[in-house]
């Protein structure tokens, strides 16, 4: 049974930066497309980033692309995504999730694995 963890948010001013990390127990990120979701109150969870199994594609939302990075460490079998420049509207719970294949669709229904996710929160 995969799982996985997240951790690494909390609160930051406007303009900082935080590197969130997900740990995944099995299930290896080499083996199939990784990605960041986000939902912020009120709102439906949204894509952020995906990577795909060989680290060699990357496709992010355009409400964070340039200010975002995912990355993983195959190594230690986690999934990481730096954020810089955090705005206030940043402000979400954060789940790192696996898709079942190597495709890069964004929807959330493609995404069977999740987890429980970590609250970021910029101040003003």
């Amino acid at each position: 049974q995969a799982q996985l963890v997240e951790s690494g948010g909390g609160l930051v001013q406007a303009g900082g930066s935080l590197r969130l990390s997900c740990a995944a127990s099995g299930r290896s990120f080499d083996d199939y497309t990784a990605g960041w979701f986000r939902q912020a109150p009120g709102k439906e969870q949204e894509f952020v980033a995906l990577i795909d199994w060989s680290g060699t594609y990357r496709r992010y939302a355009i409400s964070v692309e340039g200010r975002s990075t995912i990355s993983k460490d195959s190594a230690q079998n986690t999934l990481y995504l730096q954020m810089n420049e955090l705005k206030p509207e940043d402000t979400a719970v954060y789940y790192c999730a696996t898709r079942d294949d190597i495709l890069d669709g964004t929807s959330k229904s493609g995404w069977p694995f999740w987890g429980q996710g970590t609250q970021v929160t910029v101040s003003s």
